[in-house]
This record gives C-alpha cells, sequence and structure tokens, in this order.
C-alpha cells in the first residue's frame, strides 16, 4: 500500500526503516505525549517487526505506514490507520522533531481520512490526543475533525495519568467536504 499526497509518500514499513525509526522513537521530546518511548533499540525492532507483520494480515486491520519525503525518500515519521468494530477506525501520527510546524501532520492525516472513507468503506474515524498536545489537537480540527470528547485521567504515560481530547469525523462529513472536488 502507498499513498502520495503533494510532498508525502506514506508507504509500507521496511526492515530497512530502523535508523531513521529509532532516531525519532528515542528522543524524549518527539515521544513526550506517547505510551511508549523512548524506546530501546530492541522496542523500536520489535515495533518494526510487527508493523511488517501487520502488512500481510487477511483481513488487514491495521494500516501502520512510514511517512516519507516525496522528494529524496527521507522517513520522518509514521501514521496509520487502525481499524476496529463497528465499521469505524482510529488513526494516529507521528513525526521526527525537525520537521514539526510544516504541514506534514497535516497532510498526512488528511490521507488517512481519504483512505479510511474512500478506500476502506468506513462509517467513523476518530483520533485521541493529548490535551497538551496542541499541535496535534491543531492538526484534527484543519482537517475537519470535531472535539468530541474530554477524557480525564485516561491515559497512563510514565507513570503519569493524562487527560486525552477525543476527535472524529463521520463519512458524511467527508463527503460535504470532498464530494465535487
Amino acid at each position: 500500500m502507498e499513498l502520495r499526497t503533494e510532498r508525502l509518500v506514506l508507504r509500507e514499513w521496511r526492515e530497512g526503516d530502523f535508523g531513521a525509526v529509532h532516531a525519532y522513537a528515542t528522543d524524549p521530546q518527539t515521544v513526550r505525549f506517547m505510551a511508549f518511548g523512548p524506546n530501546t533499540e530492541e522496542q523500536t525492532r520489535e515495533f518494526l517487526v510487527r508493523q511488517i507483520e501487520r502488512q500481510g494480515q487477511d483481513p488487514r486491520t491495521d494500516y501502520g505506514l512510514a511517512m516519507t519525503l516525496r522528494e529524496g525518500g527521507r522517513l520522518i515519521g509514521g501514521c496509520g490507520i487502525y481499524l476496529r468494530e463497528r465499521e469505524g477506525a482510529s488513526m494516529g501520527y507521528m513525526l521526527r522533531r525537525d520537521c514539526w510546524n510544516r504541514g506534514y501532520a497535516t497532510e498526512a492525516a488528511r490521507a488517512l481520512l481519504g483512505l479510511g472513507f474512500e478506500q476502506l468503506g468506513l462509517h467513523r474515524i476518530i483520533a485521541k490526543c493529548d490535551t497538551g498536545n496542541g499541535a496535534s489537537a491543531r492538526v484534527m480540527e484543519k482537517i475537519g475533525m470535531r472535539r468530541e470528547g474530554h477524557f480525564r485521567q485516561s491515559d497512563l504515560v510514565r507513570g503519569e495519568w493524562r487527560d486525552e481530547y477525543l476527535y472524529a469525523m463521520l463519512e458524511s462529513e467527508w463527503r460535504e467536504k470532498h464530494d465535487g472536488q
């Protein structure tokens, strides 16, 4: 599977991605809102093995993708859409720090919505972010997702209970914005 946007290629993970993934997965700033990390080498290897194994699922339920630049192919992060029960899915994204604030997460997240609604026929897609992660909340708002909830102390991150926002978009909302374009 491969998705192309104006500046990105979202592609399947490869064994050779280890160095680039480990570089951002060990950065304390990059993983500060994540339930994992900073990673050891073993944890990064396990992540890649799991991602590559999931590519062969039938039926496939996890679409974890490497986020690379169209120009030059540099791996700058990861993203994915993960199918759940009742025709819904969750999505997420993560970028190396030197690529923040350039619109890459917005571009990737919009492509994931397209994958979910146009190709996978989903009814609803959700995404969550730590309430302290304003950049991620802005990405979800820019792509048209609506904030539906504030979950108090719902995510344990390095021994601390953190609050999360829940965002969602319905297939009908996607169609309203994209039909006729």
